[in-house]
């Protein structure tokens, strides 16, 4: 990986699903995080979808989430009015 432009790595939705009940994909998303946090690019999280899961990425430092947690998919113009609302969801603690 170092050897490519890599900043982002993203964590499948397929791992993230059953965080909470599966020890394998756990210590996948875990590993996932720590590799991305050793090689110094951002981690992201996709299909995050309850609060437990949230609370697991927040835990194990994933960089950022997005999935129906966050928001269902929306209009541009509705995304534009969420910006410039300047409404925000942070997992810093």
């Amino acid at each position: 990986m170092q050897r490519f432009p890599i900043d982002i790595v993203k964590i499948d939705r397929s791992f993230i699903k059953d965080v909470m009940t599966n020890v394998a994909d756990a210590s996948i998303v875990n590993a996932i995080i720590a590799m991305a946090r050793s090689l110094d690019v951002y981690s992201i999280a996709e299909g995050v979808e309850t609060e437990g899961q949230v609370g697991f990425l927040k835990q194990n430092h994933c960089d950022a989430i997005q999935g129906y947690y966050v928001s269902r998919p929306r209009t541009a113009t509705d995304i534009a009015q969420v910006l410039a609302d300047g409404k925000r969801i942070s997992l810093a603690s």
